[in-house]
């Protein structure tokens, strides 16, 4: 399975970019150093001019693939989504209880990724940006225009098949989106306060204590 995943080509909404970065090496290498940079400089140091300089190319090829560097991070971010997604469907394949399909889901919402490896970007890179960087490409005024392109359709899609399995479990619990969305989003932003505000955790907030709260947290709603 790890072979398979490594050399998967994954795909995501057209909307995102302007030319896809799959298309050229250069395009391959926006992509791979953008996302090593973003990771290493943060959001707000990131600039255009400092990945051309990385990767020997110039700012204006660069704009030819992506619109500006929130692009970039929503590619990304999608990236990893679509990521987890295949993660979830290949780890549950053969599993038929819905309760144990849901406790992998959960596990890749609190720990990330079980397959680590991928030919065309670094999956546990993509995660620690995913933690500290993309609630900053939601919350901006141009948000409901990007959704009316689809360009979350990534989120939704992986979120949607967690809450079929709540639905499987108990198709009479009513808010299956709701409490899906809460813990998708609660369990980035709990791993970022693990790490950098230990005060709005308890103590040893590892990813153990983490997953335990959570999987109590959901199966207290719908059992």
């Amino acid at each position: 399975m790890d072979s398979i995943l490594r050399k998967l080509k994954v795909d995501v909404n057209s909307n995102l970019y302007l030319k896809d970065p799959y298309s050229s090496e250069l395009g391959l290498s926006i992509v791979k150093e953008g996302a090593l940079l973003i990771h290493k400089l943060g959001m707000e140091q990131f600039t255009f001019k400092k990945l051309a300089a990385i990767i020997g190319s110039t700012e204006p090829a660069i704009y030819r693939y992506f619109e500006n560097k929130h692009r970039l991070l929503l590619y990304l971010n999608a990236w990893y989504w679509v990521w987890l997604e295949h993660n979830l469907v290949f780890s549950t394949a053969n599993i038929t209880d819905a309760k144990d399909r849901l406790e992998i889901a959960l596990h890749l919402l609190v720990d990330g990724p079980m397959y680590r490896q991928n030919d065309f970007l670094d999956p546990e890179i993509l995660r620690t940006i995913v933690v500290h960087e993309s609630i900053k490409g939601y919350l901006t005024k141009e948000v409901d225009e990007e959704h009316a392109s689809g360009i979350f359709s990534q989120v939704y899609k992986f979120g949607d098949r967690i809450s079929s399995i709540v639905k499987e479990i108990n198709p009479d619990y009513p808010f299956p989106k709701f409490l899906v969305s809460t813990i998708m989003e609660s369990a980035l932003l709990q791993s970022f306060n693990a790490q950098h505000l230990p005060g709005m955790v308890d103590a040893e907030a590892s990813h153990e204590v983490r997953y335990n709260f959570f999987h109590q947290l959901v199966t207290k709603a719908i059992i």
